[in-house]
């Protein structure tokens, strides 16, 4: 059974009570079994994932680590050191007899700026100035594009889709423009991913995800 909170620091939940989600304080003789048996459950699976979960990231770090070393050992090789993003760029890896590959794979978080709007004033000005009927799909495009997420964040992916869109008009043309204006990267991501060649021939990924048993 889950030990019952201390009573030392001032703030901390008195002898005897428990405190639950709404920071109700409920007299321990007051909780069920069954639901002191379900947060004893969710508070060790929590607390062993988090454990794990620093495993990993600790993990992440020295491969990344041993990448970047492997990568300037190589460049010595030709007298060349590599500095700064050229050193920590996209590589893929692989085993002598080809069985394993390792790729570190960096990823820009990008993020618009206020330029974003004028984009969608002259996109909607384009829209309207062609007329009805026929471009009722382009508008339901844009839309989409321009949709925003639960946090108000535009869709990256949406509004790089309007710049697949082929349609011959300057003001459009001034459009994708302002998008492309608009784009900064805010951040960087570094993901590594293992694989191991099957068979077949062909390279399955060694998932390190919980939703791959």
């Amino acid at each position: 059974m889950p030990q019952e909170p201390q009573d030392e620091p001032a703030d901390a939940v008195p002898r005897g009570y428990w405190k639950n989600a709404s920071g109700a304080l409920i007299p321990v003789s007051k909780i069920k079994p069954i639901d002191k048996a379900r947060h004893q459950l969710v508070t060790d699976i929590a607390e062993r994932a988090k454990a794990m979960n620093a495993v990993l990231a600790h993990f992440k770090a020295e491969v990344m680590a041993e990448l970047e070393a492997f990568v300037a050992t190589s460049a010595a090789e030709y007298g060349v050191t590599m500095r700064g993003a050229v050193g920590k760029g996209n590589i893929t890896l692989t085993s002598f007899d080809g069985r394993y590959k390792v790729e570190r794979q960096v990823a820009d978080r990008i993020a618009f700026d206020e330029r974003l709007q004028v984009a969608k004033t002259i996109i909607d000005e384009c829209v309207h100035r062609w007329g009805k009927g026929a471009n009722h799909n382009i508008q339901a495009l844009v839309n989409h594009a321009f949709r925003v997420d639960k946090t108000g964040n535009v869709s990256v992916g949406g509004v790089l889709s309007l710049r697949q869109v082929s349609i011959q008009d300057p003001q459009w043309d001034q459009a994708m423009q302002a998008i492309a204006d608009s784009m900064q990267a805010v951040s960087s991501v570094q993901y590594v991913r293992f694989y191991e060649r099957n068979e077949a021939g062909l390279y399955e990924a060694i998932s390190l995800n919980t939703a791959v048993i």
